[in-house]
């Protein structure tokens, strides 16, 4: 098989698959942050306030791009392939041709900062790319085979993932909070708990290496408790709301 497409059928298989696979990440980078004495995160607040800053701008990233897209583009489509009723080229997609994934690599990264561990970031972040870029390799190929010369006119002044310009493209529609909410309610408090769990494994790991109990070890940071708290009551109310009522949803914005 020629080796692009033998890329283009992993980014398929990437693609199918992308809302679970960085998940594994998570695992590794506790290990991480365990054995690295060197980290600065456990007692440096502007370390925390930093990499949340990073995985808040990918979060940003995200919701911006949701805001504005209409029902049918941009949709979690996993095991029924890609579907897409219309090109997308305006709003974020006039910055990048793929800022949902410039915002999972920010998210991400802010998570894999508080690790502490350089060069474990360096890793991570090449791979990042190397899989997103495979993933979009697949999508780009559907998307100029469904919309043609439009899709080549827009791709060839547009760039894949890192904006060149910030003039903004209006996508006339309106900015749709109520989308935000019902979109990345999951994913923000995802971010959370990852940012917390590694919290808390610096703190283990302090504990352990001054000879205190597990249970004096275990505990979070004062502002990652509050944070917590605050996030996980926010996400359960979200939850019901989503569930139980249609708040959240907004006609002709709705998402698979």
């Amino acid at each position: 098989m020629p080796l692009i497409e033998d890329m283009e059928r992993t980014g398929g298989w990437l693609f199918r698959w992308r809302s679970f696979l960085p998940a594994f990440l998570v695992p590794i980078a506790l290990y991480v942050a365990f054995i690295d004495d060197n980290s600065p995160a456990f007692n440096d607040p502007s370390w925390l306030a930093t990499c949340l800053g990073v995985g808040i701008l990918g979060l940003v990233i995200r919701s911006f791009t949701i805001a504005y897209v209409p029902k049918g583009t941009s949709g979690r489509n996993t095991s029924e392939g890609q579907v897409a009723l219309t090109l997308n080229s305006t709003g974020m997609y006039g910055y990048m041709r793929h800022p949902l994934y410039t915002g999972n690599y920010f998210m991400w990264l802010g998570i894999v900062m508080l690790t502490g561990n350089l060069f474990f970031t360096i890793v991570v972040s090449v791979a990042f790319w190397v899989y997103y870029t495979l993933i979009a390799m697949t999508e780009e190929r559907y998307l100029r085979g469904k919309f043609g010369q439009e899709y080549l006119d827009w791709a060839s002044g547009t760039p894949a993932f890192l904006p060149r310009t910030l003039k903004w493209l209006s996508p006339g529609v309106f900015f749709s909070f109520r989308n935000v909410l019902k979109r990345e309610y999951n994913g923000a408090y995802a971010m959370i708990l990852s940012f917390s769990a590694i919290d808390l494994v610096h703190s283990l790991r302090e504990g352990f290496s001054s000879d205190l109990q597990f249970k004096e070890a275990l505990i979070l940071s004062p502002f990652m408790q509050y944070l917590l708290l605050i996030s996980t009551c926010v996400f359960l109310g979200l939850r019901f709301v989503k569930k139980r009522t249609k708040l959240l949803d907004v006609e002709g914005r709705e998402y698979t």
